[in-house]
């Protein structure tokens, strides 16, 4: 006996939905970085990923940056501070000092490294690639 047509109609949306899962499109998982070198990440405690199923997104690596500034004159005033420890060479003794640098920088040349690269710990959001060979990790959760 023939089904109707409604559930014809629910037997073939059903095979095409199970064909898309079995399919492994893209989705959303969550890993922990175990190791940076080799970069390591383990996917929610069941599988652990290697350097060559990762992409990488600029959110979890270092790169370089121009900053841009508003001043007319082409040149820009950069303030830091840094720490310096101080010896005796007579005693050994060292003491840390705090000093305050103002630099003057041409504008068209400042430019900046993030350090942004993933550390052992880490949580981050992956993306799995339809088929599930590569993994984009896209940022980490929260702060480290």
């Amino acid at each position: 006996m023939l089904p109707d047509a409604t559930e014809l109609v629910k037997l073939l949306k059903r095979t095409a939905l199970d064909a898309v899962l079995a399919a492994k499109p893209s989705n959303i998982m969550f890993g922990k970085v175990t190791s940076v070198s080799p970069l390591k990440i383990n996917v929610e405690q069941k599988m652990e990923l290697g350097a060559a199923q990762l992409v990488l997104s600029r959110n979890v690596t270092d790169f370089k940056t121009k900053i841009s500034m508003l001043q007319s004159d082409g040149w820009e005033t950069v303030e830091h501070t840094h720490n310096h420890v101080i010896h005796d060479t007579f005693t050994g003794n060292g003491t840390s000092e705090t000093h305050t640098h103002k630099h003057k920088i041409n504008k068209e040349k400042l430019i900046i490294t993030i350090h942004n690269s993933l550390v052992v710990g880490d949580q981050v959001i992956l993306v799995r690639q339809a088929g599930g060979q590569k993994f984009v990790v896209l940022d980490r959760i929260g702060t480290s």
